[in-house]
């Protein structure tokens, strides 16, 4: 275990860190699950911009490589524009 200070503080902090990133994680997979799920055309298009907002939010975090959430983008629009 730790004995500075400085290492017990970032001990908390990397405990919140995880915490957070695992739920934005989490929330963006469940949102383009969501996203991909839909029949309506309505409904996808009013939640395409916020799963694009998660996934470019992720990207900037290096929580996830910004050319696998530019891949996701593009397949989620591409679904929502197949939709009639």
């Amino acid at each position: 275990m730790a004995n500075h200070k400085s290492a017990l503080k970032r001990v908390r902090q990397t405990e919140t860190r995880n915490e957070r990133n695992r739920y934005q994680s989490k929330t963006a997979r469940n949102a383009v699950r969501k996203l991909r799920t839909l029949t309506d055309k309505k409904e996808a298009e009013k939640l395409l911009p916020e799963v694009n907002s998660m996934l470019d939010k992720l990207a900037k975090n290096n929580q996830i490589h910004k050319n696998k959430a530019s891949n996701l983008k593009s397949s989620v629009k591409r679904h929502v524009n197949a939709l009639k």
